[in-house]
């Protein structure tokens, strides 16, 4: 539905009518059409809009009416408006004034971004969705702005997203940080507040300035968005096997607070990954790290290698399915993993000097015995040594004379 409310636009102008139709060329199912009437004459239509921001959003249209005007309400989520839904507007406000239209919206909350499973929607509908590598939800943070949901709300919704990434095991979370956090605030957020612990999840810090083309202006946005982007941008350029960082945030003028060498010292080692400014070097991501206590998944990286590793030997091994559980399959399916895992050392990914050293595969009878074989079970022990950032670069320095060395 819509409410309608406030005057026409001219005292003694008469009934000013809103009533929401079908779009004229039928549309999507976002758009509509509004028929503004005074005293039951069309006297404007604005067709094939939608309630939702984008070229053809309602509001956008309706700063050329010379009739009534849009009012947002925050809080609440756009909504196509029911078609037939009217409402009159009362007259006789002071001349000049503008009737207003205020859009129906369904309530935001925690539960909207969560969604549901079988009805595909929010987060809970990716499930459905097997080609994802990362899941990030820059909008929460505009909802938390707007009063839609507290900060509770964005806690319960992060540890939705990160339950859903670790349930699917394929991809990680990229979070965002509460608005206008500081360091020692962003500290006890991290430590104190939201408490995560997940290999994966990841969390940036600080938030961003970027331009809005829309607005003309420069605006402060979560960063979660760009960061993806470098990840996408890493992936394609270098490698999953490549931590994503050291790497140039496009399009950012610059983070919402410069970070200091102290602040990056105190922030990274709990997970934190920040965001800094260089001088010629641009905004650049410094930091590797997930949300995990557990040192052996403490690099991106890591994480995100053997998510690379397990979907493709996943997919690439789909044809043994069904087929006679014996040494003949044993030795094939050895092969075709061998294989696989010699491109991966080869391009750089696994730390070692021989492929001996990087990986080993076994699928042998020790692994698969008449018990497994009975209950159907094909079962291939894979080992790989991930190779790891160099998080820190140690310079030794000393003063050198014939006959002498001093140590700093």
């Amino acid at each position: 539905t819509v409410a309608l409310t406030s005057a026409a636009a001219a005292e003694g102008a008469g009934q000013i009518t809103v009533e929401v139709d079908d779009a004229s060329d039928g549309g999507d199912e976002e758009s509509f059409k509004l028929v503004v009437r005074r005293d039951g004459k069309v006297v404007e239509e604005h067709d094939n809009v939608t309630a939702k921001r984008g070229p053809a959003f309602v509001g956008t249209a309706l700063k050329k009416s010379a009739v009534i005007t849009l009012e947002e309400v925050k809080g609440l989520a756009p909504a196509r408006p029911v078609k037939g839904a009217k409402a009159g507007l009362a007259p006789n406000r002071p001349s000049g004034s503008a009737a207003v239209v205020r859009e129906s919206r369904t309530e935001l909350g925690a539960a909207t971004y969560i969604g549901d499973t079988a009805a595909r929607t929010g987060l809970s509908g990716l499930e459905a969705i097997e080609d994802i590598t990362m899941v990030a939800v820059p909008d929460l943070m505009s909802a938390y702005q707007r009063g839609a949901i507290d900060a509770e709300g964005v806690k319960s919704v992060q540890l939705a997203l990160i339950a859903h990434c670790e349930a699917m095991g394929d991809r990680v979370a990229v979070l965002d940080p509460l608005p206008e956090l500081n360091a020692q605030q962003m500290r006890e957020w991290r430590q104190d507040y939201s408490a995560f612990d997940s290999k994966y999840a990841s969390l940036y810090w600080p938030w961003v300035k970027v331009m809005n083309p829309a607005e003309k202006r420069a605006e402060f946005i979560p960063p979660s968005g760009h960061v993806a982007g470098v990840w996408a941008r890493s992936d394609n350029e270098r490698g999953v096997h490549k931590a994503p960082a050291n790497e140039v945030m496009r399009g950012v003028l610059s983070p919402a607070l410069a970070v200091t060498k102290g602040e990056q010292s105190i922030l990274n080692p709990i997970g934190v990954n920040c965001l800094r400014t260089f001088p010629g070097q641009g905004v650049r991501i410094w930091g590797a790290r997930t949300l995990s206590s557990d040192p052996e998944w403490r690099y991106l990286n890591v994480r995100r290698l053997f998510n690379y590793v397990e979907k493709s030997i996943l997919d690439g091994t789909n044809w043994v399915v069904f087929e006679p559980n014996d040494r003949f399959l044993w030795e094939s399916v050895s092969r075709t993993v061998t294989a696989f895992l010699t491109r991966v050392w080869r391009s750089g990914a696994l730390f070692g000097r021989t492929p001996a050293e990087a990986f080993f595969v076994r699928c042998d009878e020790e692994n698969n015995p008449p018990e497994n074989r009975d209950a159907g079970i094909l079962t291939i022990d894979i080992g790989i040594a991930p190779v790891k950032p160099a998080e820190f670069v140690v310079f030794r320095l000393s003063q050198y004379a014939p006959g002498t060395e001093t140590d700093e």
